[in-house]
């Protein structure tokens, strides 16, 4: 995933750059980077941040730089910003997105006439690099973001600064988020909403779909009309956004107690389930507990307790093994409010369902009855083509693609896909069953995609919900 911040002020932005970069820290793992503009011209610094947080990396760098223009982001990729030099003029950029047709565009650079790209030490090309290199192939920024929007297969949301400003462009469907906060002495632009906010900053304005605007410290001007077509994911609400966060004027964490709340109707219906407590995994499960709780009357607690000071992310590692050990680690049960309890148990999602089968386990041995499990989304079918969101290769990772290979074979259909994306047919009942069974869950239940959308309330046809029923 990853995340991106901007300041254009009167006076000297590095600071507010410094703090609003480092409230992005939970969108990515992998790179840090800020760029200024001031009187010495344009600088910029990178660091890896794998096994340390933002700030300690940048403390220096943050004193050492200056000027009153200034982005820079938290990447799970690429090293970013970059540097530019081009018929356009000098400017820095920093992206988020995926680009699946990496190649094609690759190739179409290299046949009008571009000579090489830097290779990363992985043997990729920076699709930073590339995305710059798509830009230049216009007359103007603005014609030649358009073309970046246009072109890309994926989604591509970016912060472009020159001398005199920042372009702050949001993707063609407005699939991740982009808004403009604004005080006495400046404006700033972020992914999330809450950065800015303890920076003295108010809401200005959010970017619709496809939008570009140009950031001064005088203003804010639109030179990119936003389109008419939405599709931000879903899955933000659900687990990538901080607590804080607004996105098209809904917030992350009353969404998800709108999620819990319909998890337990859902439950009361059936009638067959009496937890003694309910208990959300950490972090992002809490919120749909509470909701839960709330609306079932039955008692919420925290049966386990995240140890945060030096885990603070379970997807830090590359290595998956690692991060399995590690999720496991940060985990720390109480077992005074575990010991023979019936526990209902809200997460945010289930991938590969190792982390979470551990989760139970450990539960169970720390003298739990019964551990019933809900998930505050549908079950995942497919891989995400738009968004960075995870580090699996295939779509045999997801446990819920596993058991359907295992029942239909290894060519499996779009219709028998969207049977099993069904709630309400045998197949996904089977499914459901089956993933209990595996994870040694008392009982098993995902969030309906029709109460998810309802739990988001912008309407269907803004929301990508691709990874739960193929429809982007």
């Amino acid at each position: 995933m990853g995340g991106v911040f901007g300041v254009a002020s009167k006076g000297n932005c590095n600071l507010e750059l410094f703090y609003g970069i480092d409230y992005h820290s939970h969108l990515g793992t992998r790179r840090g980077g800020m760029a200024v503009r001031g009187e010495n011209g344009f600088q910029r610094a990178i660091h890896n941040i794998e096994n340390s947080p933002f700030r300690t990396k940048f403390e220096r760098d943050v004193m050492e730089m200056e000027g009153n223009l200034g982005i820079g982001c938290i990447s799970d990729y690429e090293p970013q910003p970059l540097l530019v030099q081009s018929h356009l003029g000098s400017f820095a950029i920093t992206t988020v997105g995926k680009i699946n047709n990496f190649e094609s565009l690759t190739k179409l650079i290299y046949d009008n006439g571009h000579v090489h790209f830097q290779e990363m030490s992985n043997g990729q090309i920076n699709a930073t690099e590339l995305v710059a290199a798509l830009i230049c192939k216009k007359d103007s920024i603005v014609e030649g973001i358009r073309y970046v929007q246009e072109i890309v297969n994926g989604s591509m949301t970016l912060l472009l600064m020159t001398e005199e400003g920042i372009y702050a462009a949001r993707d063609r469907l407005g699939r991740t988020p982009l808004h403009i906060g604004v005080k006495e002495d400046g404006y700033c632009v972020s992914f999330e909403s809450f950065a800015y906010l303890n920076l003295g900053y108010e809401d200005y304005k959010e970017l619709g779909p496809a939008e570009i605007d140009f950031i001064t410290p005088e203003g804010v001007t639109v030179v990119g009309e936003p389109g008419k077509e939405m599709k931000i994911c879903s899955f933000l609400w659900v687990y990538y956004g901080y607590p804080t966060s607004v996105y098209e004027g809904v917030n992350v964490e009353e969404m998800r107690y709108k999620c819990g709340k319909m998890l337990a109707k859902r439950d009361m219906e059936a009638g067959n389930v009496h937890p003694d407590t309910a208990a959300g995994v950490p972090d992002s499960g809490i919120a749909h507990a509470v909701g839960y709780s709330n609306e079932s009357g039955i008692p919420f607690s925290r049966p386990f307790i995240k140890y945060t000071p030096t885990w603070p992310r379970s997807f830090m590692p590359v290595n998956q093994k690692q991060r399995n050990l590690i999720a496991r680690m940060k985990l720390i049960p109480v077992k005074a409010l575990i010991e023979d309890q019936k526990l209902l148990l809200i997460d945010d999602s289930i991938v590969r369902g190792t982390q979470l089968r551990e989760t139970t386990e450990f539960l169970y041995q720390s003298g739990a009855k019964e551990v019933h499990v809900r998930t505050a989304c549908p079950p995942l079918l497919y891989g995400c083509p738009y968004l960075n969101f995870s580090r699996s290769k295939s779509e045999m990772d997801l446990i819920t693609r596993r058991i359907i290979q295992e029942r239909e074979g290894d060519n499996v259909s779009d219709e028998v896909l969207v049977d099993y994306a069904d709630p309400n047919s045998k197949n996904y009942a089977e499914m459901v069953e089956l993933i209990r069974q595996r994870l040694n869950f008392t009982t098993l239940r995902f969030h309906r995609l029709d109460d998810l959308k309802e739990s988001i309330g912008i309407g269907d046809c803004k929301l990508c919900t691709y990874c739960f029923n193929g429809k982007g």
